[in-house]
């Protein structure tokens, strides 16, 4: 079994390791972390004691020269520094396991594949719901005709203080994902987005939280044509969550719905009801596992993809990419579709139309949001 040598780039006070990105490599046998950088002197001692390594650098650029690291963890949650850090991993022939969402504008993330697939790179995204078993159970269950035609998909996001834009670029990137496993690629959006009930304008641009750049907008509302032949639907609107929280997606079936939350082994149910409404055929809500409808979970919370919110399944995964020539299941190409559902929410409302997908605008849309007050 080949050890790989792994390096993290962390990003103290601006995106931190993200959601464990530094840490899931101590639960992969094959993979030694030998290096660790971060800009900040506290976060990078921090870090090196946490991960029990000595070779600590204040210059991730550095220490990619000097360690030569067959794979990196770009674990920072803020956007702004991604498509650095991916070019300079990936110009020094390291593999990447990125933390989402991928990067702030389509010109950067189609450099991020083309450098990628220049320097015969992998990239894998932190969308761990992509890697969850209870996943591939929805799939086999809408293929054998439990819920009927898929006719909709409706998500949403957290819907908290970040709600609207910030929910939709911050956590948005992990729903996009799930409607295009289930509804294939979106081919057109059709959205507004919206500042206190009115549309917005130049006006309500402002510098977003976490590296985002040009961002505006407390309410989302937003659809999508999907090659399957169904329609997706977004919403987000600030201060506007539930307990429990909404977070997720919901598909709607000609003969039944199923819902799914996020993570590794999310909430998972089955109504198996037309009419949508438990309770007027008999019918309710069941739970879907890893084994199927109504079955005890098999994965314990001692599994170590479970202990690792799914980050295991998602670096094994980029392992076996890299010695079987393929793609990860969550790609670079998969992180780019999910990003430019999200530009897409912006370009709608920008052109006051739908817009198909690819866009052709691959910069920010709100540098350019014309004033109609």
């Amino acid at each position: 079994m080949k050890e790989y040598r792994i390096a993290i780039i962390g990003r103290s006070g601006k995106g931190d390791y993200g959601h464990g990105l530094d840490k899931v490599w101590k639960e992969v046998p094959q993979a030694e972390i030998v290096a660790v950088a971060d800009e900040t002197p506290a976060g990078l001692k921090a870090a090196g004691e946490r991960l029990k390594v000595k070779a600590l650098y204040g210059d991730y650029r550095k220490m990619l020269a000097a360690e030569r690291p067959d794979i990196v963890s770009v674990a920072p949650r803020w956007l702004d520094c991604h498509h650095d850090m991916v070019l300079a991993c990936a110009e020094h022939g390291a593999s990447i396991f990125l933390e989402k969402p991928m990067c702030r504008t389509l010109a950067e993330a189609d450099a991020m594949v083309r450098t990628c697939e220049e320097k015969h790179v992998k990239l894998a995204i932190a969308h761990q719901t992509r890697y969850s078993p209870r996943v591939k159970v929805i799939r086999e269950l809408i293929n054998a005709g439990k819920i009927g035609r898929l006719l909709e998909l409706r998500g949403r996001g957290k819907e908290d203080h970040r709600g609207g834009g910030e929910d939709l670029w911050v956590l948005g990137t992990h729903i996009f994902d799930l409607m295009r496993i289930f509804g294939g690629e979106a081919r057109s959006c059709f959205a507004k987005v919206t500042q206190d009930g009115r549309p917005v304008g130049p006006a309500d641009v402002k510098e977003g939280n976490e590296g985002i750049g040009p961002l505006t907008g407390d309410g989302i509302e937003a659809s999508f044509e999907m090659e399957g032949g169904c329609t997706a639907f977004f919403s987000s609107h600030r201060n506007m969550a539930a307990n429990p929280s909404r977070f997720g997606l919901t598909l709607y079936g000609s003969k039944g719905v199923i819902t799914i939350h996020t993570g590794y082994l999310p909430d998972v149910h089955i109504l198996e009801d037309p009419s949508w409404e438990p309770g007027r055929t008999g019918s309710d809500w069941r739970p879907i596992s890893s084994a199927g409808i109504d079955k005890a979970e098999p994965l314990k919370k001692t599994d170590r993809a479970a202990r690792g919110n799914g980050n295991v399944a998602i670096v094994t995964d980029l392992i076996e990419s890299i010695e079987q020539d393929r793609q990860p299941l969550g790609s670079i190409y998969q992180a780019r579709a999910a990003t430019e559902m999200i530009a897409a929410v912006f370009e709608s409302h920008r052109l006051r139309a739908s817009v198909a997908l690819p866009l052709k605008n691959r910069n920010n849309p709100l540098g350019s949001l014309p004033d109609r007050s």
